[in-house]
């Protein structure tokens, strides 16, 4: 039996032309982005829109439509924004998980001196509780989807609160195809590129003046994963980037250095693994390990998630989809989600 598909009309009021013009778009590519969020298919005359889609979802396209057509008196859209929007009203999804929509101002804000950090749909929305509510954190999925840099902010918004005392924040400098020892410089030098992104997020929460003071009172520390050995780590929030670059050891090291009063927070990508092929990730291990145990949370994030330009969402669906299935003997063969 097919699927039964319902239909939904609007009149957008007041009937301005520019307005509209704005709203849908050139060549209608913003009405293109909810069809294809939605699976929907919409048609207009003038003001007069109508929706067809399976179930709720010719309703939830017209409900979207008129919400983004009141955004568009305002303010000036182009396919970036509508993108942006998209995931932050993630109506779809929000009612899937029974979750009402989002807004600003809202607990699920993340709060820094600078600015409000509003999440973008309701993966986003459990990591950031999740990040509250438990001492080691994972967050798991394809870039761009926010993953680093809401874990940056939740380590700002804690100091700031003073919840911690300090941020530290590790990355392992694996060479993804290029060759550290062929670089100049000293070894600070050497993997200061790759610290670079966490670098951005704290210039732009904080600012650059203020992040060179913490940094040189030490309340800010960035540092390769290496150099975490030995370490014991007291009312820190701890953030561990690109941690499909760890081995079993680097991730058993790192996690272990956590001390009273302190957060941790693992990142990272199982699909964009660094180490020799035949090397075991320690973020895929970890996955295994410590899934069910009391105060260890993971939010797990797909393409769909990804904030990032319209285009970069397509590009990771693309690649997961022609990824030739590895053989079963690879240690670094996807497992999924626990």
């Amino acid at each position: 039996m097919g699927t039964v598909l319902e239909t939904a009309e609007l009149f957008l009021e007041p009937a301005d032309n520019r307005v509209l013009a704005n709203f849908c778009g050139q060549q209608d590519e913003h009405l293109r982005f909810i069809e294809q969020r939605l699976g929907v298919q919409i048609s207009n005359r003038g003001n007069h829109f109508r929706v067809i889609g399976p179930g709720d979802t010719a309703r939830t396209g017209a409900r979207l439509i008129g919400e983004l057509f009141a955004l568009a008196r305002n303010e000036q859209l182009d396919p970036q924004r509508v993108h942006v929007w998209l995931q932050q009203s993630a109506i779809n999804e929000a009612a899937e998980a029974g979750l009402p929509p989002i807004v600003d101002g809202e607990p699920d804000s993340l709060r820094t001196r600078r600015s409000s950090i509003r999440p973008r749909g309701p993966n986003q929305r459990a990591y950031i509780a999740a990040i509250r509510q438990n001492d080691l954190s994972f967050g798991i999925g394809p870039a761009g989807t926010g993953k680093t840099y809401l874990a940056v902010a939740s380590a700002v918004e804690a100091l700031e609160q003073e919840r911690v005392r300090r941020i530290v924040l590790v990355r392992p400098a694996v060479e993804a195809g290029e060759r550290l020892g062929f670089l100049p410089g000293d070894m600070a030098q050497k993997v200061d590129p790759y610290l670079r992104p966490m670098y951005d997020a704290l210039y732009e929460m904080i600012g650059f003046d203020r992040v060179a003071r913490l940094v040189e009172r030490n309340v800010i520390e960035v540092a390769p994963l290496a150099y975490m050995r030995g370490r014991s780590l007291n009312e820190s929030f701890i953030l561990l980037d690109e941690a499909q670059n760890t081995t079993v050891e680097q991730m058993k090291m790192l996690l272990t250095r956590m001390g009273f009063g302190s957060r941790v927070v693992v990142t990272g990508d199982i699909t964009q693994v660094d180490l020799p092929r035949r090397q075991l990730s320690g973020l895929r291990h970890v996955m295994q390990v410590l899934t069910g145990v009391p105060g260890v949370s993971f939010t797990y994030f797909s393409p769909r998630d990804v904030v990032r330009h319209a285009l970069v969402q397509r590009i990771v669906e693309a690649y997961e989809a022609h990824e030739p299935p590895e053989p079963a003997n690879d240690q670094n063969e996807p497992s999924g989600p626990p």
